[in-house]
């Protein structure tokens, strides 16, 4: 059950993720995989305004996408984006990141690859991963520019397209754990965190929302960012 002080303080990690980036054309589109389909959606909706000539869709599959995507997370979204109408050419595909960091760097490296000079990355991901996406690629990615979007919708709006409200408080709870105890793992930039938002992150956590935390790190997270 998710009580109204849970949603209060859901509502911290929610805001504070998202980066208010404009979206302005780039290199490439780089699509996160996740159980997430609207990903793929707001990618094509970016490529059919013109922001990107090319999308990496990137992604394997993980405990909460292997039965829904069982090709993988990349392959299910180059499926949708071909269903709305995005050509053959102008999607990769990188089916073997089980991580964010693994997105960047073996996307980064499929394009290298590929021969593709990239300057400018638009980095699409779940709304509640934006700054923790950024701060990663930032981190692995420091001489490319990174404009983060993601589908435009409330915290309530989007607990309802996934159908499971603590799924999906649980995830913003772990991807807040990530940005305070990451950078000092150099997986990403240190970011800023109000307190605000470490006090709702560990009351969260100290209602149960942790399925999505790392467990060794769940007891010292709020102080680690503090």
């Amino acid at each position: 059950m998710i009580s109204a002080q849970d949603w209060e303080d859901a509502r911290f990690l929610w805001d504070f993720q998202l980066m208010h980036h404009e979206p302005r054309p780039c290199s490439v589109g780089l699509g996160l995989g996740s159980h997430d389909l609207g990903v793929a959606d707001t990618t094509v909706d970016l490529y059919r305004r013109g922001m990107m000539p090319l999308i990496v869709f990137t992604g394997a599959t993980s405990r909460t996408t292997q039965g829904r995507m069982p090709r993988g997370e990349a392959e299910h979204y180059r499926d949708r984006a071909l269903e709305l109408g995005v050509p053959a050419d102008a999607i990769l595909v990188e089916p073997h990141a089980r991580n964010t960091g693994q997105n960047i760097t073996l996307s980064r490296a499929l394009l290298t690859e590929r021969g593709i000079k990239v300057s400018s990355v638009l980095l699409v991901s779940k709304p509640y991963e934006e700054r923790r996406a950024y701060a990663t690629a930032r981190k692995l990615w420091p001489e490319v520019e990174f404009v983060s979007a993601s589908t435009a919708m409330t915290l309530s709006e989007y607990a309802d397209s996934i159908q499971d409200a603590r799924l999906v408080v649980d995830m913003l709870v772990g991807s807040l754990q990530r940005l305070l105890i990451y950078p000092a793992q150099g997986f990403m930039i240190q970011q800023d965190v109000p307190t605000e938002v470490i006090r709702a992150y560990e009351r969260l956590v100290t209602r149960g929302f942790t399925s999505r935390v790392v467990p060794e790190a769940a007891g010292s997270a709020g102080n680690s960012g503090a």
